[in-house]
């Protein structure tokens, strides 16, 4: 009877396991120094090894000959297990039907009898453990926190945080290993010893664009290719493969890069409709794209590209020429942002040509920094100059010691300008931080002293500040160019709190408000920009 290739070629031993050296070295170790825990929780992608390993550790743990805590694979122990047949000291229950309490004070109660054998132990395998309900976790309780002598649990899941938030007291009574995800390389390097063992010729590239598209589980790459072998005869070429996954050839990625580069947004509507007409997963299209995209700025960078096919790389050699890093960074933050819609609208196609047009139009954005610099409009990349002018000061009158010359942004309007980006400095170092700034009102309050004040609703912020006052500071300071000093203050027991608070609705400041208002006084500021923009229809990114 023939068996699937993800059965036939599933490991046996710790040993045999992809990419997953920690999770096995751990497990061989416990056996064969004889601590194994009472309870694991193996995590991580779909089709990685995690229900296999759990019945590599069940055949270790029974095996009739082990080896340094290896099993041996072949005795009626092992057998048994490894093809999932009935055994009576090694139990596999699914937990997207069996989820109940009901189900678990069941398993409680078989966990109390003792293994068929002197030495074997009881290992109950819950797979997609994270469907458990509260009720069955809690009834599971007691029997991890105090087990039978001899009994392992063994729970897989692909989402522990919903374990987490459902059973945290669960956690602490496991022992957690999480899988990695398996890389194109060394999926194509298994699969090819598969092939090898099977007697099939295949080409490299139809083995590259299998392993891309598993996404790193070797599961779902044996499957892939399972069905791959049984859609033609002869070698696997790439075609069979692009026929049986719906994908497109380099060729299409081909077309829709140089209609970007030759900014031909007219052609766009053509391109799509060859797509559609193939049947072609516009999905995956854009994840092509994306790989395509980040291939071209590490070339940008030295950077080695990842596995591509030999018409892939020419491709991104080629756009490396025609698409400045800038533009590739916009292009992929723009794909980034249709990716949710793409997967979830019932008209994908609209969503994928809206995001090639704006691909191709991309030439009508002018820079922030580039105006800022004193450069004149151009298209997305365009250089700006080497030597920015050198920036005004305020006079001497604002008082104080002689100090560090404090520039135009050291106004209540320039401070505003720059917070978004003080803003999302402190998000990278701290979330929390980060949110607590955003509902604080800045004003200078003298040359190189900032006064942040927060609404009489906002005293969970003002005191997250408060203990990181010396991060605010050093991120201000980095900003504005100038050592900067903070004070913290209510908007009700403060003079001139109103006017603040006037910049912004309810005493808050908006990144996306902030972000209007700086982009405002830029052209308020520049009567020629004001007017260069509104003649020319351009658009002004913000991306300081």
């Amino acid at each position: 009877m023939s068996i699937a290739l993800a059965r036939r070629y599933r490991p046996r031993r710790f040993s045999e396991l992809l990419v997953q050296d920690h999770v096995a070295a751990a497990l061989r170790g416990a056996v064969s120094k004889g601590r194994v825990g009472h309870g694991y929780l193996l995590t991580g992608p779909r089709g990685v090894g995690k229900t296999t390993a759990a019945r590599i550790l069940a055949m270790a743990l029974n095996c009739d000959a082990p080896t340094d805590g290896e099993p041996c694979g072949s005795c009626g122990s092992c057998s048994r297990i490894w093809t999932g047949q009935a055994s009576l000291d090694v139990v596999e229950i699914d937990a997207a039907s069996n989820r109940g309490v009901d189900d678990a004070r069941d398993l409680r109660e078989r966990a109390m009898y003792a293994a068929s054998q002197e030495g074997h132990h009881k290992v109950y395998i819950v797979d997609e453990a994270h469907m458990l309900t509260r009720e069955a976790w809690n009834a599971l309780l007691k029997i991890l926190e105090e087990p039978p002598p001899g009994v392992v649990f063994v729970f897989a899941t692909t989402e522990p945080q919903k374990i987490a938030n459902t059973a945290a007291p669960v956690m602490s009574r496991l022992q957690r290993f999480d899988f990695r995800r398996i890389g194109p390389a060394a999926i194509k390097d298994r699969l090819r010893q598969v092939l090898g063992e099977e007697g099939v010729e295949a080409d490299e590239d139809a083995l590259l664009l299998i392993a891309r598209h598993a996404d790193g589980g070797m599961r779902d790459a044996l499957s892939v290719l399972d069905q791959c072998l049984s859609f033609g005869e002869g070698p696997l070429t790439p075609d069979r493969v692009r026929d049986v996954l719906g994908l497109v050839d380099d060729e299409a990625f081909a077309a829709i890069l140089d209609l970007v580069t030759n900014r031909r947004p007219g052609d766009v509507f053509g391109v799509v409709d060859q797509l559609a007409d193939a049947g072609a997963d516009l999905v995956e299209v854009a994840g092509g794209l994306a790989e395509l995209l980040r291939a071209v700025l590490m070339t940008h960078y030295g950077t080695t590209a990842p596995v591509l096919s030999e018409s892939a790389r020419e491709l991104v050699a080629r756009s490396a020429k025609a698409l400045a890093p800038e533009d590739v960074v916009r292009m992929l933050k723009l794909l980034g942002e249709a990716e949710n819609p793409l997967r979830r609208s019932a008209n994908p196609r609209l969503v994928l040509e809206t995001l090639l047009l704006r691909w191709a139009m991309m030439d009508r954005a002018a820079e922030l920094k580039a105006l800022l610099s004193g450069g004149a409009p151009g298209p997305a990349g365009s250089p700006a100059p080497s030597t920015p002018p050198p920036p005004a000061t305020i006079p001497e009158q604002h008082g104080g010691p002689q100090g560090p010359a404090y520039s135009v942004p050291w106004t209540a309007a320039g401070v505003r300008a720059a917070w978004p980006e003080i803003v999302e400095t402190a998000i990278r170092q701290s979330r929390f931080l980060g949110q607590a700034l955003e509902h604080g009102v800045p004003r200078p309050a003298a040359p190189g002293v900032l006064e942040l004040a927060f609404g009489p609703d906002e005293a969970v912020s003002l005191e997250g500040v408060e203990r990181q006052k010396a991060a605010v500071e050093a991120i201000v300071s980095a900003r504005l160019g100038v050592t900067v000093s903070l004070t913290l203050a209510r908007s009700d027991d403060r003079g001139g709190a109103e006017a603040a608070t006037s910049a912004a609705p309810s005493g808050r400041l908006t990144v996306e408000a902030l972000r209007a208002d700086r982009l405002d006084h830029l052209r308020r500021r520049d009567p020629a920009l004001d007017a260069l923009v509104d003649a020319l229809d351009l658009e002004l990114i913000d991306d300081a």
